[in-house]
């Protein structure tokens, strides 16, 4: 583990994404999508996600999950900044149910260490 700091991001990127699957516990995508509230607030989790790994850096998070492709989590996030009217709901919900425990518990295990 590098630093103090470093810790602290990996933590946010746990309690976010267990942040997000509490929040989508039950639910099909097509409920997703109807409620705007969870929508919000799951894009706002996976806006701290992303901010948490750029934050740790490329080369680290490279270290800390390999099969995570990097430049799509980045680019994700730069969509929710800068082109959330653009969003596809499809491609979060993909991302969490799909992407986002993967990226968890190579953090958790990275916190372990």
């Amino acid at each position: 583990m590098s630093s103090d700091r470093e810790r602290l991001w990996l933590r946010d990127i746990i309690d976010y994404s267990d942040d997000v699957r509490g929040f989508l516990e039950g639910m099909s995508f097509e409920q997703m999508c109807s409620d705007r509230k969870t929508v919000a607030a799951i894009e706002r989790c996976l806006q701290c996600i992303t901010e948490a790994a750029i934050r740790i850096g490329d080369v680290r998070m490279t270290v800390i999950a390999p099969d995570i492709p990097l430049h799509a989590l980045r680019g994700l996030g730069n969509q929710l900044r800068h082109a959330y009217d653009a969003i596809d709901v499809r491609t979060i919900y993909d991302t969490v149910v799909d992407d986002l425990p993967p990226l968890r518990a190579a953090c958790l295990a990275a916190l372990e260490q």
